[in-house]
């Protein structure tokens, strides 16, 4: 029982707790905050940073909402950013449903609304653009909320997030909102360095508990035993997090799995194998396990000697099927394919499935109507409505990056309210939407990164789970993956159980970002600045690393260098003699056994079918008749021969170094098949016979080894050192062998230390380094030069046409810059000049190198977009001459397509002409819309002025052309385009 005293200064504690900002922002909320909600709320009203790093769905945006309240309590303006508009576009309705519209302003790259209020959210590039525009908008600014800010680590948006903590002013006070990572202290350091104290704040504690599952066949089992399960999936603390180990499987799956492969086995023995060695068929998609397709082999044995087989995903109405029997609705099934989420719809709905009632129907039909009544009649059939809708009122969809922006919302909508109750989503759904569901499904564990299939981490397997259990509303939430070879249940237990994703920073320097530093700050204040990002500090403390294990050597090497000390001189220095003679020797060594491999080669590429040559194997030569000659995909050639003893040998460069001589020749049947016993013996006999005869030159001489010419230079230095190695006074110590054991020890260690040493010195200054690269990049094409001629790498200055790179703010800045610089753009009317913008805007989702330009021959866009290729070629040529990360050329797949749709042309025409889905249409004119917006506002900044006959960029070129953008605008903006994202 506490004293009168403690229960008094706990009174005291409430009743200042009752009278702070916190106690009445929390009174808003019918719900009471978690602990950590807690500890960082009170951390931001003490005038601290915060960074939040907790579960998908635990409630970190109390945080940020908090703040805003901190910012308008005190008259102050609060950003609120989003990595993605579609996350904009929903905290901004979530800000107006509590704020008022008059208060809370959208800006995105094709979306203003209310920019001057006082709560502003944003996708975090405009901030970034802001900051370096010195917006006046940022006048009173006191808080920044920085949602999703592990995306940070993306490779492409990534450095935007660490340009706008960086440049913020000091008194702005940041919060940072970010999924569980396995470094948030690392994080946290940082932040603390760069804008002051900063509270961390960790949970790793869900509100609503995860179990998972796999499904085998029909049967949903638990991945784990019944203990182990709360401990694998709510651990409330981030040590307890990182120290339990691996919970034990069920065995209940497990034996679910084995006799899954023992059944599909058993199936397709049962189904035969043919004569030929095909299989007959067996049922379809009805059966749950078969064999891979076009097997011959019977099925493969597993443990016990069993017969077992690939196992085959179940099919999507039997998943559907087993969810809803274990009332595991709605649900969410990430399939990493746009098409293989459209094709998911289609597979169920024509399978029957039905998921609603009457009366669910009936309210979808409402909303599809409300929602899509802007649509024109005449384009519903193209944009694929009357499937969607189909499904739609069934209680299914699809969901992904390809999807018509109305059609995303509608289903984001009908999700919300449980009448949807299974989307088929990529898994851009996992980032920040509020879609939540009872279950996650996942039906395969591997996805495309945009250049390869690759496994999932982790953390991405945690992000994705993570929109299980809908809070209030579930008492648990699930995971489901499906059994198949590639998701084994001891695999998948690592990807659940595992507690360790770090953050990792992407930061680069951009030409933008070099341009817009240097224009405020001198040449090393700006590297400084750069210093000062995430991704050095974390190289940093990799070096503090480093640089412990390079004493740790130093002292061994210093060690060894005592104990071969010498009396007679310097037995380091000889040491290195030895060594630098040791390596010359395998240097020539080394040359001598290319030569005759080349040799070797090109005897073997000289040959045709029938020819004997004589070969060397090991230490005996052997004679063999050519019966083919192939070339390997490195085109090196190789040969099969018949041999002596009348097998067929394979000879190569590789096994036959000493190469093969020619010594005669035999005709061979054009019809002769080496494969055949038979007819291999007689052509061997023949051989034998033709040696035994003397046809053929037997003798070695011409099958020994041929002497190669040494490089005389090489030679002549490898002598040099040997002279200097006898002429060394600790050559004749009377412990040199024993001296030399212990040297051979010390170059070692010199070699590890000095490898070492390279690394701490590629790490300290790794940015500064780009950032100079960048900056040379930029001297060569005009944007910088040097204040002092014979200096380029002193001091620079923006010139005029780097004042305008500075007002670019798109992925490929230099790209549009060098256009607009070169003039490319002049004379082109609306239609064509946003054909020729959208080639700098537009990124295919796969690299597609057959096509060719979208355009007439002959044209005035086709001639620009040329010109535009051979800028982006430039532009590739010198970042490879300064490694610079290379950035993307110019892309003109799309160009015909917003031509004639900026000139009228109607979706349908559009949609037939390209392979673009309506959404991806819709998509890429919202950021050609972006970049056009930037070219009609240039104008009213300082022109760019080059003393080439290329540089015409003068006020009167400008504004000419930023109206024939305007114009290009509200061409573009116009149909599916304008329809309102919001």
């Amino acid at each position: 029982m506490s004293s009168p005293a403690e229960r008094y200064a706990a009174a005291r504690r409430r009743q200042a707790e009752s009278r702070t900002e916190l106690a009445r922002f929390a009174a808003t909320y019918d719900f009471p905050f978690d602990d950590f909600q807690n500890d960082a709320c009170r951390a931001l009203e003490a005038g601290e940073g915060v960074l939040v790093a907790a579960p998908t769905g635990a409630g970190k945006t109390v945080v940020g909402e908090f703040a805003v309240h901190l910012a308008l309590s005190k008259g102050l303006k609060a950003f609120y950013t989003t990595p993605i508009k579609a996350l904009s576009n929903q905290k901004y309705l979530d800000l107006v449903a509590r704020h008022g519209a008059d208060r809370v302003g959208l800006l995105t790259g094709d979306t203003s609304i209310n920019p001057h209020a006082d709560v502003i959210v944003m996708t975090t590039e405009v901030l970034r653009n802001m900051l370096y525009s010195g917006a006046r908008d940022l006048d009173r600014l006191g808080y920044v909320v920085m949602d999703e800010v592990h995306y940070l680590a993306d490779r492409f948006r990534g450095p935007v997030w660490e340009e706008v903590i960086i440049h913020l002013a000091p008194e702005v006070q940041v919060v940072s909102l970010s999924a569980t990572v396995s470094n948030a202290e690392e994080f946290g350091d940082w932040l603390g360095q760069v804008r002051g104290r900063t509270a961390v704040v960790v949970s790793e504690h869900r509100p609503v508990p995860l179990t998972q599952h796999m499904l085998v066949g029909r049967r949903l089992l638990p991945l784990y035993s019944a203990p182990a399960q709360s401990a694998a999936t709510d651990q409330s603390a981030a040590g307890e997090a990182r120290s339990s180990a691996q919970p034990p499987l069920n065995p209940d799956l497990l034996r679910a799995v084995r006799d899954a492969r023992r059944a599909a086995a058993g199936e397709d023995h049962r189904g035969g194998y043919g004569r030929g060695g095909g299989r007959r068929a067996v049922s379809g998609r009805g059966g749950r396990w078969s064999r891979n397709a076009g097997g011959g082999r019977p099925p493969r044995r597993g443990e016990g000697g069993a017969r077992t087989a690939h196992l085959r995903p179940p099919s999507r109405r039997t998943v559907i099927g087993a969810l809803q029997r274990a009332d595991l609705l709605p649900a969410i099934v990430f399939v990493f394919s746009r098409a293989g989420c459209e094709n998911a719809v289609r597979e169920a709905i024509s399978h029957g499935v039905d998921l609603t009632t009457p009366q669910e129907a009936r309210r979808i039909r409402e909303i599809i109507d409300r929602r899509t009544a802007e649509i024109p009649t005449a384009d519903l059939g193209v944009l694929g409505f009357h499937a969607w809708a189909h499904a739609l009122t069934r209680g299914v969809a699809a969901h992904h990056a390809g999807l018509l922006p109305v059609f995303k919302e509608t289903v984001e909508e009908l999700f919300a309210a449980n009448l949807v109750k299974v989307v088929y989503a990529t898994e851009t759904l996992a980032l920040g939407i509020n879609m939540p569901a009872r279950t996650v499904v996942l039906e395969s564990l591997r996805k495309w990164n945009g250049s390869a299939h690759v496994t999932l981490t982790p953390g991405e397997y945690t992000q994705l789970t993570g929109r299980a259990g809908r809070r209030g509303i579930d008492v648990e939430g699930h995971a489901v993956v499906l059994a198949t070879d590639e998701a084994e249940s001891a695999f998948v237990s690592s990807l659940a159980s595992r507690r360790t994703y770090p953050l990792v920073s992407a930061f680069r320097p951009t030409y933008n970002m070099a341009v817009n530093l240097l224009g405020r700050l001198p040449r090393e204040r700006a590297r400084e600045v750069l210093e000062s990002s995430f991704a050095q500090f974390q190289a940093d403390r990799g070096v503090v690393e480093l640089a412990a294990e390079v004493r740790r050597k130093r002292r061994n090497q210093d060690t060894l260098e005592q104990q071969m000390a010498c009396h007679l001189g310097d037995f380091g220095e000889y040491a290195l003699l030895r060594r630098r003679i040791a390596d010359a020797e395998a240097d020539q060594s080394r040359t001598n056994r290319a030569e005759r491999r080349r040799e070797a080669s090109r005897s073997m590429g000289a040959l045709a079918r029938g020819d004997v040559v004589l070969y060397r194997t090991g230490r005996r030569h052997r004679h063999g008749v050519v019966v083919a000659q192939h070339a390997a995909s490195s085109g090196e050639p190789y040969l099969t021969v018949v041999g002596e003893d009348k097998r067929v040998h394979t000879l190569t460069p590789e096994s036959t170094p000493d190469g093969v001589n020619r010594v005669g020749s035999l005709p061979v049947p054009e019809d002769l098949d080496a494969r055949r016993p038979h007819q291999r013996e007689r052509l061997a006999e023949r051989l034998i016979e033709a040696l035994r005869a003397g046809a053929l030159d037997a003798s070695t001489a011409r099958g020994s080894r041929r002497g190669h010419r040494h490089d005389a230079d090489a030679a002549s230095r490898l002598e040099q050192l040997r002279h200097q190695l006898r002429a060394h006074p600790c050559h004749a110590c009377p412990h040199r062998e024993e001296h030399a054991r212990i040297g051979r020890r010390w170059v070692r260690a010199r070699e590890d230390l000095d490898r070492l040493q390279s690394r701490v010195d590629r790490r300290t200054g790794t940015i500064a380094r780009q950032f100079d690269a960048v900056c040379r990049v930029l001297l060569e094409l005009g944007y910088l030069v040097p204040v002092e001629a014979d200096r380029p790498e002193g001091e620079l200055r923006v010139t005029a046409a780097g004042r305008m790179l500075a007002r670019v703010y798109a992925e490929r800045d230099l790209l549009v810059a060098e256009c607009l610089r070169q003039g490319l753009w002049d004379g082109l009317n609306p239609a064509e000049l946003a054909g020729a913008v959208s080639a700098c805007v537009y990124e295919p989702r796969m690299a597609v190198s057959s096509l060719g330009l979208p355009t007439a021959p002959g044209s005035r866009l086709g001639e620009v977009l040329r010109q535009e290729l051979s800028v982006s070629r430039r532009i590739s040529n010198l970042e490879a001459l300064e490694r610079v990360e290379p950035s993307a050329g110019a892309e003109p797949a799309v160009a015909g397509s917003v031509r004639d749709w900026a000139d009228g042309a109607d979706l349908t025409t559009i949609l037939a002409d390209s392979d673009l889905t309506a959404g991806d249409f819709v998509r890429w004119c919202k950021q050609l819309l972006d970049v056009l917006g930037q070219l009609a506002t240039l104008s009213a900044g300082e022109p760019p002025r080059s003393a080439d006959s290329a540089g015409r960029s003068d006020l009167a070129h400008l504004n000419r052309l930023a109206l024939t953008a305007a114009e290009a605008c509200l061409d573009v903006n116009r149909g599916v385009v304008s329809w309102s994202s919001v």
